[in-house]
């Protein structure tokens, strides 16, 4: 499937095919995303599919705007009113009870939603004109690299979608940040582009942690994630021969200067591990970031690409 503009030509079909049951790569703020229909069931299957995914693993439901949060949530806290006014349209995803309209296919089989509004003009057109909320996990092989441009799309991914829209280079580069709102006190599963001070500033609490061993109500909380096919590994420094990400000045083509300032580096960081496993490398070496809150959600997706795989 080629990579076409978005033209309003190009948008009205690509609504077409989400409201008749297809799959549509979308650009979002965060990643690109597999888009469809979050209340058909066979779409949402199909995705599952595609990505290669376990079906107990929830999708976020991305809306137009918050006047679409009754569509699939049956009820929100005080919180969430507030968190919706300050960070959506963004990188905020909120964990809420479902409305029994959400198929269970898209919820991972849970009786709560993920749910969103993104910040990207191109998404936010696209969901207007399904007309119908959208669910779009990341346009990637299950625990692999998500894609923040068109053109890191795997092309696995690509011969089983419908369309694929061109929308530029992703803004924020890291999935978006989940907090779930469903238990006695909100809590962060997924740090992402909206910070845990943020957040806490917002609602005037702190947040907690995701509790060990318990059910998982938002996408990407595996030990292993967002990660290349080659090893990832966290040092102090990169040597002068070895292939990776680093502060300074590269010492060789497998090398990547990042940005100094987290959100920089989120923006860049799947792109630039995506360049040196391209460029041959059998291993990456990663420069360890400050382990400072403004890090966090950098600091996650590098500890989960590091992780080693299953059984290895």
């Amino acid at each position: 499937m080629s990579i076409i503009r978005p033209t309003q030509e190009a948008l009205e079909e690509a609504a077409k095919t989400i409201r008749s049951g297809g799959v549509v790569v979308m650009p979002t703020e965060t990643v690109y995303g597999l888009a469809c229909s979050a209340l058909k069931k066979k779409a949402v299957t199909r995705v599952f599919e595609i990505k290669g995914r376990p079906m107990d693993n929830p999708l976020i439901v991305h809306l137009a705007d918050v006047s679409q949060l009754g569509l699939v949530a049956s009820s929100w806290p005080k919180e969430a009113e507030l968190l919706a006014d300050r960070f959506w349209p963004g990188p905020l995803t909120m964990v809420l009870p479902r409305k029994d309209s959400v198929p269970l296919e898209t919820t991972g089989g849970l009786d709560t939603v993920a749910v969103r509004v993104p910040s990207h003009p191109i998404a936010l057109d696209l969901i207007r004109m399904a007309d119908c909320p959208v669910a779009a996990p990341s346009a990637n092989l299950f625990m692999g690299l998500s894609p923040t441009r068109p053109d890191m799309i795997d092309p696995a991914i690509q011969v089983d979608v419908d369309i694929t829209l061109d929308g530029g280079p992703c803004e924020v580069g890291l999935e978006s940040t989940v907090v779930d709102l469903t238990g006695d006190h909100p809590r962060i599963l997924r740090p992402g582009g909206v910070t845990r001070a943020q957040i806490q500033a917002v609602i005037g609490q702190p947040l907690g942690q995701f509790p060990p061993n318990s059910v998982r109500k938002s996408p990407g909380m595996h030990r292993r994630h967002y990660a290349p096919d080659v090893p990832v590994e966290l040092v102090k420094s990169v040597t002068k021969k070895a292939a990776g990400l680093v502060f300074g000045e590269p010492a060789n083509s497998l090398q990547v200067r990042m940005p100094q300032d987290a959100r920089g580096y989120g923006a860049l960081l799947y792109s630039a591990m995506q360049k040196i496993e391209q460029g041959g490398a059998k291993k990456i070496f990663v420069e360890s970031p400050p382990e400072t809150p403004e890090w966090e959600a950098v600091n996650d997706r590098l500890t989960k690409a590091s992780a080693e795989k299953s059984g290895s």
